[in-house]
């Protein structure tokens, strides 16, 4: 909205300072700004009506024992991180971008299931909240849309199907007819890893902000030409606008944090976690660094891989013994650390450590190229 009438305005009156609003990094800036400034209004807002509602977090019996003074909590937070992005997004970005309509369109639609597994869970009282099959089917179809989207599209024709190999210097990698089912699992297996990550108070934002500024600066050279050919990348032409909308994740998860780390006032819930997860996936397909994900993404993905090796190990030793064992105390595995008497700040922080890490080796990689 602002980006078209300042714009605007600037072409009719050549207002000084009016033309900033057409590069990137300020609007960028501005996004950023906006979105948490959003959060920190929205926080306290949303908090006290959700407190007043009564719609607070069950805990599991099954869970670590220390969580059950959590039981009550705020939930639902994702709330706050959907419009303070969402605002300035539409403030700031140019919405006639496929690239910014295609990712908007993911964290919406996620938003919304999410917010229909929160609402069932903690309104209805509905134990597991929306069932798992109907959760998959809005992931699958975000996931359809998207790979449909950049395989159809004329603006995507060059590289549709394609994604760079990380390490690997003019080396692309082509789906081709099996583009689209990528696509819909990428989105799907984000989607859920987010949402497993989100056990302990801060980690699952944290960690999603962490990895956002990684592919704002992806997004950013992507789709600058002068980059794109220096560090021999490929040119994506328009996918720079990303950066603004990026921008806003970053924003809104540095607000939400201030309510949402140790001890937190607010959950995302599934509102924010599934929104979150599948966006992370959308953006990373759209700049063609599908196979960079398990090492950018590398907490979401050890975090998924805990799960998975805990439920096949524990099944398959029940089957072959008679008795399920399991390889951790509890998954996932942030809850396995919980169970060996580590703080869940100390385990928060180290992940984070873990992820900043990752993040440098993942932008080390373009270097490496």
């Amino acid at each position: 909205m602002f980006y078209y009438l300042f714009d605007y305005l600037n072409s009719l009156f050549d207002i000084p300072g009016f033309g900033m609003f057409k590069y990137l990094s300020v609007r960028s800036a501005v996004s950023a700004i906006t979105a948490l400034a959003i959060a920190f209004y929205l926080g306290p807002i949303v908090i006290k009506k959700l407190k007043k509602l009564q719609i607070g977090e069950t805990i599991r019996d099954e869970g670590p024992k220390g969580h059950m003074q959590k039981a009550g909590t705020p939930t639902m937070g994702g709330i706050i991180i959907l419009l303070a992005i969402v605002i300035p997004v539409l403030l700031w970005s140019d919405m006639a971008s496929t690239y910014i309509l295609l990712s908007l369109f993911g964290l919406l639609f996620l938003g919304f299931v999410g917010f229909a597994d929160d609402y069932l869970k903690v309104v209805k009282k509905y134990p597991k909240g929306l069932i798992a099959r109907y959760k998959l089917l809005g992931q699958i179809f975000v996931g359809l849309v998207v790979g449909s989207a950049i395989y159809f599209l004329p603006e995507f024709a060059e590289y549709n199907t394609q994604t760079t190999l990380p390490f690997f210097k003019n080396l692309n990698w082509d789906f081709q007819y099996l583009y689209i089912p990528v696509v819909i699992f990428i989105v799907t297996a984000t989607s859920n890893a987010v949402n497993l990550t989100d056990g302990l108070d801060g980690l699952a934002m944290g960690t999603v902000t962490f990895v956002m500024l990684a592919l704002a600066i992806i997004s950013y050279v992507s789709g600058n030409v002068i980059w794109a050919d220096y560090l021999n990348i490929v040119y994506l032409p328009g996918s720079g606008e990303l950066t603004v909308f990026i921008a806003a994740i970053i924003g809104a998860g540095l607000g939400f944090l201030w309510f949402n780390f140790y001890p937190a006032q607010i959950f995302m819930g599934d509102t924010g976690s599934l929104a979150l997860g599948g966006v992370f996936g959308i953006i990373a397909i759209l700049v063609k660094k599908e196979l960079l994900l398990p090492l950018l993404g590398g907490i979401f993905f050890i975090e998924t891989m805990s799960v998975i090796l805990q439920r096949g190990y524990f099944k398959y030793t029940k089957k072959k013994y008679g008795e399920g064992k399991r390889i951790f105390k509890m998954s996932p595995i942030h809850h396995h650390y919980e169970l060996l008497g580590w703080a869940e700040p100390k385990i928060v922080m180290r992940f984070y450590i873990i992820t900043i890490i990752l993040v440098i080796v993942s932008l080390a990689s373009f270097k490496v190229r």
